[in-house]
């Protein structure tokens, strides 16, 4: 098993993406690099009542992304989500008709799993919250499926006919890192020579905006949207919540190359830590992220010199910028001052579970076009975050190693190292 995992490597043939901004990976990569954001007042939901009323939602049409109607009264808009970006990874890998069942899995990553769906549903079999005694007679037949996370896991693997291995990733706000990472490990250990991987959620609701409101988490910037998820800026006072999926085919990379595939990236280095510290609170030392970083370069065979990009957490908390920017310094040294480090949360908000697939879906890009994303809205820099967090502007550069990093809440650190097909031979 372990000569396997040093001789199979993991590469990246297929990308979908469901985002603010654009359905699809052509438009989501056209915002990037146009440096635009998707963040707006929220109109899901009236959010009068809420502290924090911004969010970057997909303008997502159901119909007009090749779903059928049974499917959208079936699926929560998580699965939707998932199963239109999953549609377009496979599209865009060629690898469907060449798949032996056996040997493909699907690994699904999410943070909230189906929340719209589960609080509507409440409210209909409460009453609008008015009876404590439930009436079961008025839930919808898909109430189950809500329920259960899984249920996206299945319907991805239906949909990619996997009979291999099939499961679901659930570290908050690392999920969408720590999914892609397991599917690799898959590949590596012989599992499969196919997975389809990424992560998922769509949980701008109330019940969600009242969670991150108790906690000040979310930015209180209701008079300016546009702006108001400043990533390691001064004025900086908190994140817009986000919603997306992102998906990948990631294969063994002989049986990609075996079949001509189009290579975006290989899957180089994972690794993962906890602060085991506090629930929502990070040590300004940022030494746990530093360790997942340090983790993942080993496995890559990698030293710190030779990435050419980070793409940051960057989720414009006042303890997150800080603890990012330390992490950065211990784990890279000198070489952390002189890379480039860049938050697309700026403009397409945070997205729980699925950001980090989404950021990866970046980074591969990063390495597929030459150009690094900017971060927006970064117009006065903090003094305490003083390394190149390429403001405002998109900037072209070569990139033949990229590298993702993830906090999230519970202490979970988690770090991706992403390289061009070939480069760390």
């Amino acid at each position: 098993m372990a000569g396997r995992r040093d001789t199979r490597s993991v590469v990246v043939t297929g990308i979908g993406v469901v985002a603010p901004g654009g359905v699809g990976t052509k438009p989501f990569w056209e915002l990037l690099t146009a440096g635009r954001t998707a963040t707006r007042r929220i109109s899901l939901f009236d959010p009068a009542q809420f502290r924090s009323r911004v969010a970057a939602e997909c303008d997502f049409d159901p119909v007009a992304a090749g779903l059928g109607r049974r499917q959208i009264r079936a699926w929560d808009r998580t699965a939707q989500f998932a199963v239109v970006a999953a549609t377009e990874a496979l599209a865009d890998s060629g690898v469907r008709d060449g798949l032996d069942p056996g040997r493909t899995g699907v690994m699904a990553g999410t943070a909230c799993g189906m929340t719209i769906s589960l609080d509507q549903e409440y409210a209909v079999v409460s009453d609008e919250g008015r009876k404590w005694l439930v009436d079961a007679e008025h839930g919808v037949p898909y109430l189950y499926d809500y329920f259960l996370p899984s249920s996206m896991a299945t319907e991805l693997a239906w949909l990619a006919g996997a009979e291999g291995p099939v499961g679901v990733v659930s570290t908050g706000c690392t999920s969408g890192i720590d999914v892609v990472a397991h599917a690799a490990d898959l590949i590596r250990d012989g599992e499969a020579d196919v997975m389809l991987a990424g992560a998922s959620d769509a949980a701008i609701s109330p019940i969600t905006v009242a969670c991150f409101d108790a906690i000040k988490a979310t930015t209180p910037r209701n008079d300016e949207p546009e702006s108001a998820a400043r990533p390691f800026d001064r004025t900086r006072n908190g994140f817009a919540l986000g919603e997306g999926s992102a998906f990948f085919v990631l294969e063994e990379g002989e049986h990609a190359r075996r079949r001509g595939a189009h290579i975006y990236a290989e899957i180089a280095g994972y690794a993962a830590r906890c602060n085991a510290f506090s629930m929502t609170g990070l040590r300004d030392d940022g030494k746990e992220l530093a360790s997942a970083i340090t983790g993942a370069l080993d496995r890559a065979k990698l030293d710190p010199a030779d990435i050419d990009y980070v793409n940051a957490h960057g989720s414009a908390t006042k303890q997150n910028d800080r603890h990012e920017t330390a992490a950065f310094k211990h784990s890279l040294g000198q070489h952390a001052y002189t890379t480039p480090v860049s938050s697309i949360k700026s403009m397409i908000g945070h997205s729980l579970g699925a950001i980090c697939a989404l950021e990866i879906a970046a980074c591969a890009l990063t390495i597929e076009h030459s150009v690094i994303p900017p971060t927006a809205n970064l117009h006065e820099p903090d003094p305490e975050c003083d390394l190149d967090y390429v403001p405002l502007v998109a900037r072209e550069q070569r990139v033949d190693v990229a590298l993702s990093v993830a906090s999230g809440f519970g202490g979970f650190q988690s770090a991706i190292v992403l390289t061009k097909a070939g480069a760390n031979t």
